[in-house]
């Protein structure tokens, strides 16, 4: 099962240059807005943290969508559990979602101040991991699998939960 994740990670980092090139553009975009915030004396975001937050959010687009063909994946799997027992290529794939969310969990929180509550951040991670299945089954481009969804939010919230022992340890 462990080498199915490491290739599959491996694979993914094909997409760094992308969520790379995002994370720049962005950084410039962010800056602007925030000098605009200054002059007009409202509360200026943090750029470093915004720019993370999307450039992390173009690296998940990427994986979900890029990696596949259009019109290759298409199904509703409700069952739930249903992928995790089959054969280690599908327990990669469940421990791969989870670990796909957790760096989301940590950006949520770190760019957005209302998503440092517990509640909040891991109903965002809900909302995007069931925007994503919607999407990939819209597109073909993967199964709208409730695991996925599960997996996804648990990953949010270990996230989350990172980003509150990271913040306590700061201060």
């Amino acid at each position: 099962m462990l080498k199915y994740i490491i290739k599959d990670m491996r694979g993914a980092m094909c997409y760094l240059p992308y969520g790379l090139a995002a994370g720049v553009f962005f950084a410039l975009l962010f800056t602007l807005i925030r000098k605009w915030q200054v002059k007009r004396n409202k509360p200026p975001i943090s750029v470093c943290a915004m720019s993370a937050f999307m450039m992390y959010v173009v690296i998940i687009l990427c994986i979900t969508f890029l990696s596949r063909e259009s019109g290759t994946r298409i199904g509703v799997d409700l069952d739930l559990f249903s992928t995790w027992g089959i054969n280690d290529r599908n327990k990669a794939f469940v421990i791969e979602n989870v670990l796909l969310f957790i760096p989301y969990g940590i950006v949520c929180a770190w760019a957005f101040p209302a998503l440092r509550r517990f509640i909040p951040c891991a109903l965002i991670g809900l909302a995007t991991s069931v925007a994503v299945e919607c999407m990939q089954l819209y597109t073909g481009r993967g199964y709208f699998q409730v695991d996925d969804i599960l997996t996804n939010l648990l990953g949010s919230i270990i996230g989350y939960l990172l980003f509150c022992i990271f913040r306590r340890k700061s201060r």
